[in-house]
């Protein structure tokens, strides 16, 4: 066997290098698109693949080839999960990822990154998901997502629109960082003391918890809707949920949150979403499969 020539071997470094500059900003766009860390890194380690054996003697922008590769596989993977979500059992969230691990996930704002938001963008088209993302989050002009698309301008501006429309109908205004960690803090204090009142008084008139576990027993199976049923629900299970467990303050998806640990293991991962009225949506993420990213991420920052 011939030994590999060395203009062959500077020619994978250069394309090594290529992509692993932008090696974030891809995660970044697949992982807005899709809600679901693992699937992007799917889509990531399958660009990298196929970067590999493309002849990129003809490819004339390396991060334009590599990132439109990316989200036209997750255009095409986000078509098929939308029927696998449809026999999920229960209510579907996001993977939550660990931000302060990655704080920007490869984009220069930390737009379309909050769970509220993802699930927002899963009701959206895929084209509609991916010029919103390339919009909102990576400051993308129309020009350049209408050739990643292969759509016209004013098609790609209307899909942007759209979105915009979308997520603005299906949100409050937001609170500073600041003010939503003090809503979090203040919720588990009324939480663990099973105090009815004092959690009705935090929440807005239609808030909503949601609880995605997979399948897995204990987990709610249906949304809870309205202040005295959400406040009612959480003040009921107060004497045993918190029974055993060990709470550590993480930054998840941009935003304070908190994971619960039972026994040494990863058992729900607690979000919310806050609005200057209140809070407005409690996620509690219980699917295994869906903590075993950030587990692994918290297990990491706590090694000496």
């Amino acid at each position: 066997m011939q030994p590999q020539r060395s203009d062959d071997i500077d020619a994978l470094d250069r394309a090594t290098s290529a992509f692993l500059s932008v090696r974030s900003r891809l995660f970044g766009i697949a992982y807005r698109m899709l809600g679901t860390a693992s699937e992007a890194e799917d889509i990531v380690q399958d660009v990298w693949l196929r970067w590999q054996s493309t002849d990129r003697s003809v490819v004339r922008d390396a991060t334009a080839f590599l990132v439109t590769t990316t989200v036209r596989l997750a255009i095409n993977l986000a078509q098929s999960a939308r029927s696998r979500r449809e026999t999920y059992i229960g209510p579907w969230l996001p993977e939550p990822v660990d931000t302060a691990a990655d704080p920007t996930l490869g984009a220069d704002r930390g737009e379309a990154l909050e769970l509220a938001v993802l699930i927002l963008l899963e009701k959206l088209s895929p084209n509609e998901r991916a010029a919103y993302v390339l919009r909102e989050a990576f400051d993308y002009s129309y020009s350049d997502i209408a050739e990643i698309l292969q759509l016209t301008e004013p098609n790609t501006r209307q899909l942007v629109t759209r979105a915009r429309k979308h997520i603005a109908d299906g949100r409050r205004a937001q609170v500073s960082s600041t003010e939503h960690r003090r809503f979090l803090e203040a919720f588990l204090s009324a939480a663990q003391q099973g105090d009815f009142t004092e959690l009705k008084s935090l929440f807005t008139e239609d808030v909503v918890s949601i609880t995605d576990g997979g399948g897995i027993t204990g987990a709610a199976r249906i949304p809870v809707l309205g202040r005295e049923r959400v406040a009612k629900f959480i003040a009921t299970v107060s004497s045993h949920i918190w029974a055993e467990l060990t709470l550590t303050r993480m930054q998840v998806n941009g935003q304070s949150s908190v994971l619960m640990e039972r026994g040494g293991a990863a058992y729900v991962l607690l979000a919310m979403d806050v609005s200057p009225q209140g809070i407005s949506q409690i996620m509690w993420v219980m699917n295994p499969a869906k903590l075993a990213a950030i587990s692994r991420s918290l297990q990491a920052s706590s090694q000496p």
